[in-house]
């Protein structure tokens, strides 16, 4: 019988986080306390630009956007958010959205397969993303029930499950 695999990935939906950006301009626009604060949080080529009149408001913004990225389903790991800088008048904080395993933290997943996983399980990673191989599935279904118990640095979906 040929081995079963999956394969590890981190991908963030564009059209999910292009939705939850839109729910969160609608709230933004229509809540009390940011009228007349100059609150916004839009596309900035690839990443998000939050904007508010001060510290405190643009935190508030990014706030907004994380709840609405929650209620949409996609992981706030996915998610890079820098320190609020002033520019000129108004405070901003750039966004951006991780897609990939760095190498770095493909070879901590492999470490875990490696280390802790059931034996005969078999793990490589392939460019941004990582193959787990074994023959049996409950071996492949123990490893997914592992990783999705760590608190790692990036959130990881599982795929290609054969």
């Amino acid at each position: 019988m040929a081995d079963s695999s999956f394969d590890i990935v981190s991908k963030v939906d564009k059209m999910e986080a292009d939705n939850a950006l839109s729910q969160a301009q609608k709230e933004i626009l229509s809540r009390y306390d940011f009228k007349g604060i100059g609150a916004s949080v839009e596309w900035s080529g690839e990443k998000l630009l939050l904007k508010a009149s001060s510290e405190d408001r643009v935190k508030a913004v990014l706030e907004v956007l994380e709840a609405k990225f929650i209620k949409r389903g996609i992981s706030l790991r996915s998610l890079d958010v820098g320190e609020p800088y002033a520019s000129g008048k108004e405070y901003r904080i750039e966004a951006s959205l991780k897609n990939g395993i760095s190498s770095e933290d493909a070879k901590k997943v492999s470490k875990i397969i490696r280390d802790e996983g059931p034996k005969g399980v078999k793990s490589q990673i392939q460019g941004d993303e990582l193959r787990v191989q074994s023959k049996s599935r409950d071996d492949l279904q123990a490893v997914m029930a592992l990783l999705k118990g760590k608190d790692l640095d990036v959130a990881l979906q599982f795929v290609n499950f054969r």
